[in-house]
């Protein structure tokens, strides 16, 4: 089993390891499995390769992300300028149907409501938004439609896995109650339960995905 001790060196190694991140302004704190991150970065783009590269070390478990944006000074802009730009980047991308989202811009907090037609819209969309400069959060409200019946939702998710060759689908357990997922078995790594998850969230009509998979030990 490995130790707290080595676990942390494991993770602070692989955030070294990784070009995207500036490992120095990051800290680590390792329990039972259990990676706190802590620290800041200059954008969200390495905040998410912090968490990535805490993900990919051997014996994590669970990750508790605290790490805080501090964007850089000149990069700050005025609200109104983030909308207008936010209004662009989302009518640039053919993935997303802006003409059902509306944005509001307060102190560089973006917020989107509207509805789309898939999950993976509502991801795009903000997405798109976290790249902007001046963006200091974004609350994303979008609200995912749920067409499909229950029972067609989860005959799909399990259709989906099952042409996956990176899953071992017999030992995943999918509930559905209209277009809420619920995710249950045990799984080899943190890429095969990403996976599976991004299976769930790829089929129509699925508006929530409780993951309850579980590593293997």
């Amino acid at each position: 089993m490995i130790s707290d001790n080595q676990l942390q060196q494991d993770v602070l190694d692989e955030l070294e390891f990784e070009p995207r991140v500036k490992a120095a302004h990051i800290g680590v704190v390792a329990k039972a499995g259990v990676v706190t991150l802590t620290g800041f970065v200059t954008s969200y783009t390495e905040k998410f390769a912090a968490e990535a590269a805490a993900r990919r070390v051997n014996g994590v478990k669970a990750i508790a992300e605290e790490i805080e944006v501090r964007l850089p000074t000149d990069k700050k802009r005025a609200d109104d300028e983030i909308a207008e730009r936010a209004v662009r980047i989302l009518h640039w991308d053919e993935l997303v149907p802006d003409e059902r989202i509306a944005i509001k811009v307060e102190n560089g907090m973006v917020t989107l409501s509207g509805t789309v037609d898939w999950q993976h819209q509502k991801s795009e969309a903000e997405y798109d938004i976290r790249k902007l400069s001046g963006v200091v959060a974004v609350i994303n409200q979008l609200h995912v439609k749920s067409p499909a019946a229950a029972s067609e939702v989860k005959d799909q998710i399990e259709r989906a896995l099952r042409r996956n060759a990176q899953v071992e689908a017999s030992g995943i357990r999918v509930e559905t109650s209209g277009g809420s997922v619920t995710l249950k078995g045990t799984v080899h790594d943190w890429f095969e339960r990403d996976l599976i998850e991004r299976a769930a969230w790829s089929v129509a009509g699925v508006t929530e995905v409780h993951d309850r998979l579980t590593l293997e030990p």
